[in-house]
């Protein structure tokens, strides 16, 4: 059964998608920016939009029943590879122990502010084996 996880932007019902659907053990994780939702502010520095994108993608999985470990595949779409050390610093952090497949695309986004956006791939319990 496919369950699909809403992160409560405004976004997804305008547009029509979810933040995650999971499927079976597989969960896939929507293209995710770095709005804070709460606020719905996008920050300039692209070091806390990696870290809110990634905060709304671990928000995801765990409602899932997943967690960044569990990730098996990443997709990093980055405006400006001028941004590309503050991007990957905080990708390091998240990442560097779990070290999934990756792809990093140099591209444009929907909005001027925004400057990286984040898509991953899970697999419930695959950070346990």
């Amino acid at each position: 059964m496919v369950k699909r996880i809403s992160s409560g932007s405004p976004f997804e019902a305008r547009i029509g998608y979810s933040r995650a659907v999971v499927d079976a053990d597989m969960v896939y994780v929507s293209g995710t920016t770095g709005y804070d939702y709460a606020r719905m502010t996008m920050p300039d520095d692209v070091a806390d939009q990696t870290r809110n994108a990634l905060a709304t993608i671990d928000k995801a999985l765990q409602e899932a029943g997943s967690s960044l470990k569990d990730v098996l595949r990443v997709r990093y779409y980055i405006t400006d590879m001028n941004d590309y050390d503050a991007i990957v610093e905080v990708l390091g952090e998240a990442f560097a122990e779990i070290r999934p497949a990756a792809t990093m695309i140099v591209c444009g986004l929907t909005t001027p502010e925004m400057k990286v956006e984040i898509e991953v791939t899970a697999r419930i319990g695959a950070g346990t084996s």
